[in-house]
């Protein structure tokens, strides 16, 4: 738990009172008997920031299962058949600050699943692993009716008429096949410095084959003592299924469509951290 605060009494440089704290855990569950391998994990994370005169902003929100089977059939070989699992999506609403009136995500709006056969290369599968998989199935969930119908996130948006009216609601649910590459790494520096890094590349076959969704996090671990930690991370995100809407004329309710960009997210902490 990371927990911010700053505030200010007749100061003459100015400056506005605020308090922010992030909650996160990363569980993992590793089994490893003969020539397989089993591992899983469990992220979560939920952030809130909280400033003057100014109501409670979400600044962080993800809930994360990663599961992934490995089979060995030669111990001399540092190759695996491989399956992999992994699911993600949200604690609560997302809003286009400062309208809190509308929001823009929400739990299962989106969701995504992923699942794939392939191989994975790992010469200690628990700290290092490269992951190739030819057939992923990729699911995109919007449960939210009203954004469903706005086709958000890249499901199939409804139909209307001229009065506006909904003539075919809009699909919940995307499916893709493609390719994904993916690798992660773990390791140590420096003593009380660890370094954790998730890459995920991913293309569709029949959807803009070779536009490829990128996911990139890499995180550092400072460890001041047994329960002092600092944290730096790094997230970078491209889906061109999400596009970005801009207004251009706010009075009329004028907005366009246009295409996606590379979404950022940086976090730097200090707090208490219990390892079990």
């Amino acid at each position: 738990m990371n927990i911010n605060q700053v505030s200010f009494t007749n100061w003459n440089a100015g400056g506005v009172n605020s308090i922010s704290a992030t909650i996160f855990t990363r569980t993992a569950a590793n089994y490893k008997y003969k020539h397989m391998f089993w591992n899983s994990s469990l992220n979560a994370r939920y952030g809130i920031n909280k400033q003057e005169n100014i109501g409670l902003r979400k600044t962080d929100d993800l809930f994360e299962i990663i599961s992934n089977f490995g089979y060995q059939q030669d111990t001399l070989s540092n190759w695996y058949a491989s399956a992999r699992f992994s699911f993600s999506t949200q604690f609560s609403n997302g809003y286009n600050y400062p309208d809190t009136s509308t929001p823009i995500s929400q739990l299962m709006a989106p969701g995504y699943l992923f699942f794939g056969l392939g191989v994975e290369y790992g010469k200690r599968i628990d700290k290092m692993s490269i992951y190739a998989s030819p057939l992923t199935l990729k699911t995109t969930f919007v449960l939210d009716k009203e954004l469903a119908n706005q086709g958000a996130f890249g499901v199939e948006p409804a139909v209307f008429d001229d009065q506006g009216n909904v003539i075919r609601s809009g699909k919940k649910i995307r499916r893709e096949l493609g390719i994904l590459l993916a690798n992660s790494y773990m390791f140590e520096p420096f003593e009380n410095v660890k370094v954790r890094t998730v890459t995920s590349l991913y293309t569709d076959y029949i959807n803009n084959f070779g536009n490829i969704d990128i996911d990139w996090e890499v995180v550092f671990d400072f460890k001041v003592n047994e329960y002092i930690r600092a944290t730096f991370g790094s997230h970078i995100r491209y889906d061109d299924d999400i596009k970005r809407t801009v207004v251009l004329d706010a009075e009329n309710d004028i907005t366009e469509e246009r295409g996606a960009k590379v979404q950022w997210r940086q976090l730097l902490g200090i707090g208490v951290a219990i390892d079990f």
